[in-house]
């Protein structure tokens, strides 16, 4: 029997990404956080930076997130995201760039509770490639959200479970770190 070794991955919680649809996670998001890390458990966040010439700017037409304040962690996390196990930039949906899979590998981490933005991309993102990984993802949908709106946020969740298996789709309540 392996041993688990868990990590709460909080993704893009971003100015460039809090509209009014993903607004009302920070305060969920911000309790979590202070939960695990009051038990002393790894807690990573993840900042999108998109980049001059990028594939969400030459195929999406999206040129927001290449600079502060918009890349920035939302104000209400800021402190938390200093006392993380770590902070990752990225410039893909997934947490699981070089550095990032260099990360989890060093920590050793088993099991991947994910929240943040945005259900349909980055937080599915990451969680399909924990799958791949042979990793366990946890996908936290009352800690996820987009900044599309409720429609997309569900299609994140649709996909989610079909991708990595609806038991794995669980909430807040169920991620204890105790």
């Amino acid at each position: 029997m392996s041993v688990r070794n868990d990590v709460l991955v909080v993704v893009d919680l971003q100015n460039g990404f809090i509209r009014d649809s993903s607004r009302p996670l920070i305060p969920v998001v911000a309790a979590l956080v202070d939960q695990w890390q009051r038990h002393g458990k790894d807690v990573v966040f993840t900042r999108y930076v998109n980049y001059p010439g990028s594939p969400f700017e030459r195929l999406i037409h999206w040129t927001k997130c290449q600079s502060s304040p918009e890349i920035d962690i939302v104000p209400e996390l800021a402190e938390q995201a200093r006392r993380a196990t770590a902070v990752l930039d990225k410039r893909i949906y997934s947490l699981f760039t070089e550095e990032g899979t260099e990360l989890v590998r060093r920590h050793g981490w088993t099991d991947l509770y994910i929240c943040g933005i945005a259900t349909e991309s980055c937080v599915l993102k990451t969680a399909v490639d924990a799958f791949e990984r042979d990793l366990t993802p946890w996908l936290l949908e009352d800690a996820t959200a987009s900044q599309a709106g409720q429609e997309a946020h569900e299609a994140g969740l649709l996909v989610a479970s079909r991708f990595i298996g609806r038991g794995q789709i669980i909430t807040t309540a169920d991620a204890s770190p105790g």
